[in-house]
């Protein structure tokens, strides 16, 4: 008898103990039962997708997120433009041929055929050091500035001369010239209203328009005849100093057309002309 209740005590105790380490190693998900787990909770798909979610730190979303961060100030380096450039010609030559800056010597006076650009080859080039979009709404308003120098290449088709002897004037040359531009080269600060409608887009329409606001750094006439050989006269010849123009962009991502059209003449008022230089080109920049 002793022998029988000795035997139920030791099972009743392994029973008890086996109990508490059962408890211990219970998780809320799973009971364990020896080398067995039996789940206590049933999941449903939604759950197994959250479940998985939570291993990760973040889902995969292709293309651009509408959540992505976006500087308020963006900028970019070193832009080139290349168009073509010319003018609109306002010139009563017959009022200006009496003044001091048109000059008349063997080859006859300066008359409106004297002015007759190239067109293929009267070119506009613009290196831009930067050009900067400062967000105002949403990134779809945005403000757009910058400086640059832009450079007007007008090739003539007479031998039209630039010179300053001792003062400035332009007359008929007795010679032919093989290559006749005049050059100005204005230090300009655009200032812009730009629209994005989709910012977050890469390849994305993009639309500006507002104002530049330019000073002449540089002009000179380089002629290239056979009797002259190459010549670069330089000089200011009495073109106006400062230039305001009117400037419109319209892009569609990397490539961007330029229009600029100026609004005071190329040449001061006292020689008589008017002139307003215009270009259109291409840009390529991703702002």
């Amino acid at each position: 008898m002793k022998k029988v209740l000795l035997i139920i005590l030791s099972i009743s105790c392994v029973t008890l103990l086996f109990a508490q380490t059962e408890t211990a190693t219970n998780s809320t998900d799973t009971t364990e039962v020896g080398v067995y787990k039996i789940p206590n909770k049933t999941y449903s798909s939604t759950d197994e997708v959250s479940s998985k979610r939570k291993k990760h730190k973040s889902d995969i979303v292709f293309g651009y997120s509408s959540k992505r961060k976006q500087s308020n100030v963006s900028t970019s380096w070193w832009i080139l433009d290349l168009g073509f450039a010319n003018f609109r010609d306002q010139t009563n030559y017959t009022a200006a041929q009496a003044g001091n800056y048109f000059q008349t010597y063997k080859n006859g006076p300066v008359t409106e055929n004297s002015m007759n650009l190239i067109n293929g080859k009267s070119l506009n080039v613009n290196l831009w050091i930067f050009m900067q979009k400062l967000n105002v709404s949403n990134h779809v308003l945005n403000l757009k500035y910058g400086l640059g120098l832009e450079m007007y290449n007008y090739r003539f088709e007479n031998s039209l001369s630039y010179r300053k002897n001792p003062f400035s004037q332009i007359f008929n040359d007795s010679i032919i010239f093989t290559k006749n531009k005049l050059y100005a080269g204005y230090l300009t600060v655009p200032l812009m209203v730009n629209f994005s409608p989709t910012p977050t887009k890469k390849n994305s329409f993009k639309m500006s328009f507002g104002m530049s606001f330019g000073y002449l750094i540089s002009s000179r006439n380089k002629q290239i005849s056979n009797e002259r050989g190459k010549q670069k006269i330089k000089g200011n010849f009495d073109l106006e100093p400062f230039r305001v123009a009117t400037i419109t962009e319209i892009g569609l991502g990397p490539v961007t057309l330029y229009g600029s059209y100026s609004l005071n003449s190329l040449h001061k008022s006292s020689t008589g002309l008017q002139q307003y230089p215009y270009a259109i080109g291409v840009r390529l920049s991703n702002r």
